[in-house]
């Protein structure tokens, strides 16, 4: 397909969603409109952005696109929930960044795919509220118990902003890049068609290893540090940035 013509469907598609309404996703009735479509040259490859408001909150959540995914079949998506201090700083208290940029860099690489850039900072709980939470980690709490010493759920996001996304762009099915089932029930819940789990799977560092065994041995993400692969693969998982001591121990 030429430029030409993606643009010709993503105009359309700007005229489709302007008037826009509907009864709405989730508890909340969340209804997102597309605000702005424009290219997206990037490090990871060239891309269109396209910009989304909503009725509930008044935040602005964004589809990083690779390719034509309008009415496409299977399409790679990665949800990924804002992190300022991992995305912009470059934390090693989590794996935000690392899991960004490699999922940005695979659908690049991709004929077609996306990025679901989400506002929902700190698991949903904001931004100082995240860093109340870490103190409370530098003090010994692990990630879960300082949401709940907070008064949150350990993961309070919400995936009906991203459901309706994916209904807006036309995405027929997908397949989901991540680690956590919980958001294939949600966006399952919400309508969404999901194929397949594609295990979106990245080396821990020594600051984010506890971090991550909290998250795959309380919150259910389907990951064993131990061998640095998902539990349920019957092959070791080689991963960028392994060396060949690491590789050679995946078979031991």
């Amino acid at each position: 397909m030429t430029t030409e013509v993606l643009h010709e469907k993503i105009q359309l598609l700007l005229d489709e969603d302007c008037c826009h309404e509907c009864e709405g996703y989730g508890e909340d009735k969340i209804c997102v409109h597309i605000e702005a479509i424009a290219e997206l040259p990037t490090r990871f490859g060239d891309f269109h952005i396209v910009g989304f408001s909503n009725n509930r909150d008044g935040k602005e959540h964004v589809a990083i696109v690779k390719g034509d995914v309008i009415g496409a079949e299977n399409v790679p998506v990665r949800l990924h929930s804002e992190c300022l201090t991992g995305d912009a700083l470059g934390s090693l208290r989590c794996d935000c960044r690392d899991q960004l940029e490699a999922s940005l860099k695979k659908i690049g690489a991709m004929e077609t795919g996306m990025v679901l850039y989400l506002r929902q900072e700190g698991r949903g709980i904001g931004l100082t509220n995240k860093i109340r939470a870490y103190s409370l980690q530098d003090a010994g709490l692990d990630t879960v118990e300082a949401n709940h010493a907070l008064g949150f759920q350990d993961d309070e996001r919400d995936y009906a902003v991203a459901a309706h996304m994916i209904h807006s762009l036309k995405v027929q099915s997908i397949q989901l890049m991540t680690n956590n089932p919980k958001k294939i029930n949600q966006l399952t819940q919400h309508g969404v068609k999901v194929n397949a789990r594609v295990p979106h799977i990245l080396p821990p560092n020594e600051h984010n290893r506890f971090y991550l065994e909290t998250k795959a041995a309380k919150s259910g993400h389907l990951i064993d540090l131990r061998k640095q692969r998902f539990a349920e693969q019957r092959e070791p998982t080689i991963v960028e940035g392994m060396d060949e001591t690491q590789i050679k121990a995946l078979y031991e």
